[in-house]
């Protein structure tokens, strides 16, 4: 019996290039877990639930299939203000620069596609 929870999650797990057993590991449940939700066996726990929202930065309303939105917000770095952090600490303007340029390089060099 296939399941909206499952088929989003298997969707998330399989465009982060995860396999069950790495997505278990981070989860710290087993892989037939895994498999249990994806093939809609099973549901996850309302933690288990929170930790897969957290880790592919979805809401929890997305995965049981109330929200269609499936990707977070996109933010414009040279027009919205936004606050970043890596490791728990601000991003800082010389940091968001050297961000930038990187964007823009790979931009050109045609490596990230841009819509």
């Amino acid at each position: 019996m296939k399941s909206m929870i499952g088929d989003r999650i298997r969707e998330l797990r399989t465009s982060h290039r995860l396999s069950q057993t790495e997505l278990s590991k981070l989860l710290h449940v087993s892989q037939q877990t895994i498999t249990k939700w994806e093939n809609g066996k099973a549901e996850p726990s309302s933690g288990a639930l929170a930790k897969l929202a957290e880790y592919f930065d979805v809401s929890a309303d997305y995965l049981l299939g109330s929200d269609k939105t499936s990707e977070p917000k996109s933010v414009d770095l040279e027009k919205d203000p936004v606050v970043l952090s890596y490791g728990g600490r601000p991003v800082s303007e010389e940091d968001m620069d050297v961000i930038k340029a990187i964007l823009e390089r790979h931009k050109n060099d045609g490596d990230v596609h841009y819509e």
